[in-house]
């Protein structure tokens, strides 16, 4: 066995440990933690269906929310979303509150936890955000703007909605980025209040169907970090690994 194709085993065996960990604290402590999942543009909940699953085997509960992502405004899907998280969160009792989202999907869990963030929040996960805005939105804005409405607010145009959001307030965030994504490059994902940045080898549109992808996700939500050790990384640290 090659040292690259040991690393990924290793990371495999160790993520299995910590699914299993947190599985059994949960069944012992009964503090269960909920994960938000929020797909992206021109998707459905059925894109992140993978990724539920493997969050549910690792020990998590999961509402993996939907929306249009056609004809509503980042504003509009903000809303619903805390609407959706509010009455989860009245129907059951969880100890922390974790999101997971996709692309725009991503940008409206910042618009809501800058407007009404969970008092249970725990830690959030971006899958290949345009925090910076995307130059893909850029290059299509003038001709697909009457498909996707959300578009003019994702451009890197400084009065767009994402460039005028807040920085993620007082939340551990972790973003995953695909050294392949032609949609939104690598620096259009960061912010300066990140935790932790991670690059993976992978495009846009099927970053969040990787297996990897799915391992560090838990990874984080568990530890805050993307590092294998357990010291924390310094803030906005930045690794890259390959699936």
């Amino acid at each position: 066995m090659s040292g690259r194709q040991s690393n990924v085993q290793l990371s495999k065996d160790r993520s299995l440990l910590l699914g299993q960990s947190i599985a059994e604290r949960s069944k012992v402590s009964g503090n269960r933690e909920l994960v938000v999942l929020v797909h992206g543009m021109g998707r459905t909940p059925l894109s992140m269906v993978p990724l539920k699953r493997y969050l549910q085997q690792s020990g998590y509960e999961v509402l993996n929310f939907g929306y249009f992502s056609f004809g509503l405004t980042i504003r509009k899907i903000s809303e619903k979303l805390s609407g959706a998280v509010a009455q989860k969160m009245a129907e059951e009792t969880f100890e922390k509150v974790h999101f997971v989202g996709h692309s725009l999907g991503a940008i409206a869990i910042r618009h809501m936890l800058s407007v009404n963030a969970p008092k249970q929040i725990g830690r959030v996960v971006m899958l290949a955000p345009p925090n910076q805005g995307s130059t893909r939105a850029d290059s299509v804005v003038n001709w697909l703007t009457w498909l996707y409405r959300p578009l003019p607010e994702l451009t890197t145009n400084r009065s767009s909605t994402v460039r005028l959001l807040p920085e993620v307030p007082a939340v551990q965030v972790g973003i995953v980025a695909g050294s392949r994504d032609s949609t939104v490059r690598l620096e259009q994902t960061r912010l300066n209040s990140q935790t932790d940045h991670i690059v993976v080898s992978s495009g846009h549109s099927l970053i969040m169907f990787y297996p990897e992808v799915h391992r560090w996700v838990v990874h984080f939500l568990a530890r805050g970090s993307f590092q294998e050790e357990m010291d924390k990384p310094e803030k906005s640290s930045s690794t890259t690994v390959a699936p």
